[in-house]
């Protein structure tokens, strides 16, 4: 199980790019004039049911007024599909009925934003079935902007991001916050006058949503220090990395943090007025404060030592890790399912869930980090080893790559942008720059 990482940050403008020689997915519908002519069908009347808590897809059928003998067919034809007893609450079942008639020529039922089964009635009788994908269309994004206040806010309502959804656009801060996160904690680190701009490809269904989306190129300023991070994948499996400009990897052997959701509620220090015990002794760990059940990763690569109880720790998890490190993450409310000793974790599985066991005041989590002899050390301050870097055989690939991921980021401005606009690939001049004037995007599909 992997958790994301929150973005607490800000936005003052927001520039947006539908990419450039866009194209459709193989699986769109060939242009019209390639379709030889047909009889026309007559029109169809559309009716949208959706499936209620409880009730079960025959007695959609059933309210429809389908006769029972084509409810069983249907639902026959269904099963060849799918499953009706895993349909969920809210499924949206569509009959096409004839205007003249009123005769139900098929059934459209949505399993999920991806797929729908269609039936169909054929001609000899009876009814059909296929699985009929959602067709989409490949686009980049373009975005810039100056962090100022609450990035999740200022991104998610912004007009210039209108035509995606707010979940789409939730995810654009989470891939930012995701590729980030080793360098910078944006629940602390972030400064007024920050600034990011990013180029995003994604997968776009008719309806304007997202059904996959991956962060080409990214920069970060981050207080007068810029940070890059480019995706790289030699080999095309799909297993590539984040690398910098310099091609060192933007990955560090452990997280920053080990919560998506937190706040820093006590730091590492030889001297604190301990809350429960009421007394002045040394913390050294960080606390952060988060709700009960909140998911805690593992912040590297490691083999499980300890799950269970630890004295005043409560409920405790620890990792060896390479090179002698430590974690411990004690105050759990319970683990993680099969998480036991001798198992090995990777940088970010799910170890369990933030409580109040032990010696707690209220539920956190405290994470502490250790070296070999078991010496605390602070985990917000230590320099922590960094990953591998580009491989030394695809050093020229690499350097041809990195040329084309800089010239998507130069497409949009070095400095924060002073409106919110919206633009389409008729906004970039000859040399797929922003021009000084911009118009609203469009949210309709690319046209052929």
């Amino acid at each position: 199980m992997k958790a994301g990482t929150a973005l607490i940050a800000g936005l003052i403008g927001v520039t947006v790019l539908a990419g450039t020689g866009l194209v459709r997915s193989a699986r769109t519908a060939p242009d019209a004039g390639m379709i030889p002519a047909l009889d026309a069908e007559p029109p169809l009347d559309l009716d949208v049911r959706t499936l209620a808590r409880g009730q079960t897809l025959g007695q959609v059928l059933e309210s429809a007024a389908i006769p029972l003998a084509e409810q069983q067919a249907l639902l026959m034809a269904f099963r060849e599909q799918a499953s009706p007893r895993r349909m969920r609450d809210g499924t949206e079942v569509t009959f096409q009925r004839h205007v003249r008639d009123g005769s139900l020529r098929a059934v459209d039922i949505a399993l999920s934003p991806d797929e729908t089964v269609h039936l169909v009635r054929e001609d000899v009788g009876g009814w059909r079935s296929q699985i009929v994908e959602t067709p989409v269309w490949m686009d980049t994004v373009y975005v810039a902007g100056e962090i100022k206040d609450v990035l999740w806010n200022a991104v998610t309502g912004n007009p210039g991001l209108a035509s995606m959804t707010v979940g789409d656009r939730a995810l654009l801060i989470h891939k930012l916050d995701q590729i980030f996160q080793w360098q910078v904690d944006f629940s602390r680190q972030i400064r007024e006058g920050d600034f990011f701009r990013f180029a995003f490809e994604r997968q776009v269904r008719p309806d304007g949503s997202m059904r996959e989306g991956h962060v080409l190129a990214a920069e970060l300023v981050n207080q007068g220090t810029p940070l890059q991070a480019i995706w790289f994948d030699p080999s095309g499996d799909g297993q590539g990395s984040y690398y910098d400009a310099e091609g060192k990897s933007v990955r560090r052997a452990f997280l920053l943090k080990p919560l998506a959701y937190s706040r820093i509620s006590s730091r590492f220090t030889l001297s604190r007025f301990h809350p429960v015990l009421k007394t002045w002794r040394a913390h050294v760990g960080v606390d952060y404060a988060a709700a009960s059940g909140t998911p805690i990763m593992a912040t590297a690569d490691g083999i499980v030592v300890h799950r269970g109880r630890r004295g005043n720790y409560g409920n405790a998890v620890e990792i060896q890790h390479a090179n002698g490190f430590l974690s411990r993450y004690a105050h759990l409310s319970g683990f993680a399912p099969g998480i036991k000793v001798g198992d090995r974790v990777r940088q970010e599985d799910i170890i369990g869930f933030v409580g109040m066991t032990g010696l707690a005041s209220g539920p956190h989590l405290h994470y502490e980090l250790r070296r070999r002899g078991g010496a605390p050390i602070d985990p917000l301050s230590v320099d922590l080893p960094q990953g591998d870097p580009v491989p030394a055989e695809a050093a020229d690939v690499w350097n041809v790559h990195l040329a084309s991921s800089m010239g998507l980021l130069e497409r949009l401005p070095s400095q924060p942008a002073t409106t919110v606009a919206a633009l389409t690939s008729a906004d970039l001049d000859e040399s797929g720059r922003v021009r000084p004037a911009s118009a609203t995007a469009s949210s309709e599909p690319p046209t052929r």
